[in-house]
């Protein structure tokens, strides 16, 4: 089933309640909830067509009693089995030795249903395929697949199957094998984004708290020093009588501590507003997990080195949501494209300007969403503006931020 039609669209629903996250599990994630472990198990339930074969055989092949009950005995078993493994692979601390004993069990069960019920068992073959693929190292599955492959066109030979059934499912079974194979190194290769991803931010959080250690230690190392000082200097005119003196001194003392308060919510507020870097390194993160390439100039992180804070911290809000569109909504789109520009505007006002475009299928017809009007609103507070429709030619999406190129000591008065 295809994906329904993403568009440029922000305006999406916050994150799934626990009720609604306990249904869902993502490729490479462990099962942490019974119902989505139920809910892996539907989904791998849904693939069974193939025991179409087996089980009309049963019921139509003309079978007699004793041979029917054997044969639903080992279909049932060969389900079980297979649910088994499912169960046992999304388990943690799951034994491979447990697992090898099953797949190797549903592989018995293949050939002796086979040689003993007809070839219309030939079927299982497919499942139990899927099953050494899943169990099987990646450097040993392609050996291991064509194994499962000679034996099942061998077991289907000495069963004197018509050779089209003989080569239908040794190739089903080399190719759903092989899909799986790839699956797994699919799930393998997400596992690992994921924890690259997670380490990326964790990295960016380490080195904001080394900077606010930093910046509260030379900031209150002096502070409080000057204070200890000129209070023991207060104490000591109070003592030998020198009211005045003391007073200049406890003046000295709350201004000193007045400067302390504003020099420490600026760093708590340098410390929660993002920055370029780190949104670039994030967006490099995200876009790759997306399989989106990431196409920026190295000199975008010294493009403004004297913007104000405010303004730095707007065009990052906009790279980061315009990053966060791309990944949600931009079906199609395989480059992401970061620019930096500067415009001079008709009141002789510079601008500095971050573009980022995608080559998408486009925001289509669909409105803003709420992520961009409110990226509108951030960028209003600093006296800039948003652009945003499709990009060259018409195709992808593109969203430009402009802020007043002001420095950081004009911004400042």
């Amino acid at each position: 089933m295809s994906e329904p039609r993403r568009t440029h669209r922000t305006d999406e629903q916050p994150e799934a309640g626990p009720a609604r996250s306990s249904f869902m599990n993502v490729p490479g994630a462990s099962v942490e909830t019974g119902r989505q472990l139920l809910v892996k198990v539907a989904w791998m339930l849904l693939w069974m067509i193939y025991l179409a074969y087996p089980v009309g055989d049963l019921l139509n092949g003309g079978h007699g009693p004793s041979a029917r009950v054997l044969g639903w005995i080992c279909l049932a078993a060969f389900v079980v089995g297979y649910v088994l493994l499912v169960v046992l692979r999304s388990m943690p601390g799951m034994r491979p030795r447990t697992c090898r004993v099953i797949v190797a069990t549903m592989v018995a069960l293949a050939v002796a249903s086979t040689f003993v019920l007809g070839t219309a068992f030939l079927s299982l073959f497919i499942y139990a395929s899927v099953c050494v693929a899943i169990i099987s190292p990646a450097r040993y599955a392609l050996r291991a697949l064509l194994a499962m492959a000679v034996l099942t066109a061998g077991v289907g030979l000495l069963a004197r199957a018509d050779m089209d059934n003989v080569w239908t499912f040794t190739l089903s079974a080399f190719l759903a094998g092989a899909a799986m194979s790839g699956l797994q190194r699919l799930v393998g290769t997400m596992k690992e984004l994921r924890e690259a991803r997670a380490a990326v931010a964790h990295l960016a959080a380490s080195e904001e708290r080394l900077r606010l250690a930093r910046d509260l230690h030379d900031l209150l190392g002096h502070s409080l020093s000057l204070i200890t000082l000129k209070s023991e200097l207060a104490g000591r005119f109070m003592d030998a009588g020198k009211d005045e003196a003391a007073r200049a001194q406890v003046a000295d003392i709350e201004n000193v501590a007045r400067q302390s308060l504003i020099d420490v919510r600026e760093a708590v507020t340098g410390f929660r507003r993002p920055t370029l870097p780190v949104e670039l390194a994030a967006a490099r993160t995200a876009l790759a997990a997306a399989q989106v390439t990431l196409e920026t100039a190295p000199e975008l992180l010294d493009a403004w080195p004297g913007l104000a804070a405010e303004e730095a911290g707007a065009l990052a809000w906009a790279l980061r949501e315009a990053v966060t569109n791309i990944v949600r909504h931009g079906e199609g789109a395989t480059v992401c494209t970061v620019r930096s520009d500067e415009t001079w505007e008709g009141n002789g006002e510079r601008y500095a300007v971050l573009e980022v475009t995608d080559d998408g299928r486009g925001p289509g017809k669909s409105q803003p969403g709420n992520g961009l009007s409110g990226l509108e609103e951030r960028l209003a507070l600093v006296g800039g503006r948003l652009e945003t429709g499709p990009g060259e030619r018409g195709r992808g999406f593109r969203l430009r931020a402009l802020v007043p190129l002001r420095t950081a000591s004009v911004a400042a008065p």
